[in-house]
């Protein structure tokens, strides 16, 4: 949910999005956007690259 605040907000021209590779950096949630309601929000499905999966 602070990811997706943080990425409307990019999205809305509020913010570059540099600024959001700036906020992964820093690891601070302070600095993030408005969190998003948790209505709607699911999350459908995650894909790892095959080379993160072999031991």
């Amino acid at each position: 949910r602070n990811v997706v605040g943080s990425l409307v907000e990019v999205g809305r021209g509020k913010h570059a999005p540099a600024w959001f590779e700036e906020l992964l950096e820093r690891r601070d949630r302070g600095l993030a956007g408005r969190t998003a309601p948790g209505q709607g929000l699911f999350l459908v499905r995650v894909d790892y690259p095959t080379a993160l999966l072999t031991p």
